[in-house]
């Protein structure tokens, strides 16, 4: 090879490394193009979800009324409480149980309610923080909360309540040291523990 042919063999190199990299960046957009559009396809082709709903009307009983629904069995009983019986106060965290911002009264007994399925609870008594305050007038525990600053941003706060008078109800409010243990399934992020503590000892001493 003459040294002008290898010259000009050498002067093709960074071209041909230029169209090595458009190559490969077409071959890229390429890819991700077909990973896509088969992604986008399939999600097209697939019917909507049909939903199962309950052979009948489900009975059970939520802040002392009567309700009769039909719903979706998978549902839970948090998001048909918040989305069919439009009782927001029962919150959604977590949706996994670790929280208790769901928490309510299920039969007089504590439940987190994103864990449960609402069609599991044919003839229940249900119980959420809309149906503590009784004729107007703040349960003394809700006054409690009040007096002690057991809430900041409120979110918890509902479902602290709901623990803390099934706590209560439970005897599990003897001393300061039982209900922190008894509670310790509810989390407050903004830390207002000696608070929530104080208006559950508070309120069990009215009792």
């Amino acid at each position: 090879m003459s040294s002008g042919e290898a010259g000009n063999s050498k002067g093709s190199q960074p071209g041909a490394a230029a169209l090595s990299r458009r190559a490969i960046l077409q071959i890229a957009s390429g890819a991700a193009s077909l990973v896509a559009v088969p992604g986008a396809v399939a999600q097209s082709a697939v019917p909507n979800a049909t939903a199962t709903v309950v052979d009948g009307p489900i009975h059970f009983r939520v802040n002392g009324e009567s309700k009769q629904l039909e719903f979706d069995t998978r549902q839970s009983l948090l998001d048909v409480l918040r989305e069919t019986l439009d009782l927001t106060g029962t919150k959604k965290g977590c949706n996994t149980g670790a929280c208790g911002a769901c928490t309510i009264l299920v039969d007089g007994k504590r439940i987190v309610s994103c864990l449960t399925l609402a069609a599991m609870h044919e003839g229940a008594d249900i119980q959420t923080i809309e149906g503590v305050a009784k004729d107007g007038e703040l349960n003394p525990l809700q006054e409690a909360f009040i007096e002690h600053d057991g809430l900041q941003c409120g979110f918890c706060t509902p479902g602290q309540i709901m623990s803390g008078l099934g706590c209560i109800a439970e005897g599990h409010a003897g001393s300061t040291d039982e209900i922190r243990f008894w509670m310790s399934g509810n989390i407050c992020r903004c830390g207002a523990y000696p608070g929530i503590v104080a208006a559950v000892s508070d309120a069990a001493g009215r009792a």
